[in-house]
Order: structure tokens, then sequence, then C-alpha cells
């Protein structure tokens, strides 16, 4: 079933363009620019949208600007006014138990205390749609996760999330076919082989 709808997760406001928890939204401004149109506001879906060339389909794209935690609002408004079900939709979102560099293609399954996931779950009454997680590391202390996810990659996490946002985007018309096999396939092969030729940590 091909994708309709591609919602990236973030926070508006340039106090949090940044931030971690705004991969989502960095990913969602490159398929824009590649589709070379602006993500506009629309007071009726709750945030910035716009539809875009994908593969010969046509895809709106949304970014909620109702805070994380109200994400499902947008999702919802968008996905209901142009009749778009759970299984045409992928949410971009960052991923805490996931590397940065690495990215994951799922269908369902948890919302790993994503307050956006869980905000678009209870909208949709379903977990049944498409997520690509975008890693963003973990601090180790999960009583540090508010704060780490609201502020901005170091340098060198920063060029390992920007690649694994362009390896998406290279599949992402595999994606939107349909063909989420073949795009797993490419996405979780690479990041096997990242793992595999990690660096052995140095010894004193």
């Amino acid at each position: 079933m091909a994708i309709k709808l591609i919602v990236g997760l973030g926070n508006p406001g340039g106090e949090y363009a940044a931030t971690r928890h705004n991969a989502g939204f960095w990913l969602l401004d490159l398929l824009a620019r590649d589709g070379q149109i602006f993500l506009r506001h629309d007071s009726k879906f709750h945030g910035l949208c716009g539809k875009v060339k994908i593969a010969n389909h046509d895809v709106w794209l949304l970014q909620p600007q109702t805070f994380m935690n109200r994400s499902g609002l947008a999702v919802v408004a968008l996905a209901q006014f142009y009749k778009i079900i759970p299984d045409e939709i992928l949410v971009v979102h960052d991923e805490l138990d996931i590397a940065p560099g690495l990215v994951k293609l799922k269908k369902g399954g948890g919302n790993g205390g994503h307050n956006g996931l869980k905000d678009i779950q209870s909208h949709l009454s379903t977990a049944d749609f498409w997520r690509l997680r975008l890693g963003i590391g973990h601090p180790g202390n999960k009583n540090e996760v508010a704060n780490f996810v609201l502020k901005p990659p170091r340098r060198e996490e920063q060029d390992l999330i920007d690649d694994a946002i362009n390896k998406s985007l290279l599949v992402m018309p595999k994606i939107v076919i349909g063909e989420t096999g073949a795009a797993m396939s490419i996405l979780h092969t690479d990041d096997a082989k990242k793992r595999e030729h990690k660096p052995e940590p140095k010894k004193d």
C-alpha cells in the first residue's frame, strides 16, 4: 500500500529547531526542498503542510505545530480530511534506543515512551502506522532523557544523524510505493555493516 502522508515530528519555534527531538522536522524540510515546495501553515491541520510528488505519487508532508505531546491532533485532522488510513501514514521521529547514524523502518509496535508517537496512537486509535526511527542515542540515565532530547546533538552526532537522514531520503521512493521490505533491507543492512565495522575501544 502506498504512503499518502509523511509526518515529521518536532517542536515549533526557533529555540527547538536544532534539538534532537526535531530530527523528524529536519527530514521533512529536506523532502520539501527536494519536492521544490514550501510547507505552509494550515490552521485546520494544526501544522505546516504541503503536497509533493515522490515516485510519481502525491504525498502530503506534515509538521505538526502543536508541540510534541499533541502531535496526534494534527495527524488525525489531515488524515481524516483526505481519507488517509493508518496503513498509508509514515511518521518520522527521533529514537533514543538507536545510536546516531542508524535508522530503522517498522510498522506498528509500542511507542517507547515517545510522547509524539503516544499521542498519534491515541488520536488514530491504533499503533498500526509506519515509523521511520532516526537514532539519536541515549544519555544513559532515564532521568536525563527530557533534557537530552531538548538539546542539540554534538557535532559528531549531528554528522551521523545527517548521514542517516540522507540515506532515508534515498530509499523514500521505495517506502512510498510500498516496497517497504526492499527499503528495510537497504537501511538495516547498512546499519548492520556499521556496527560490524565499529572500531574497538582503545585500551590503556
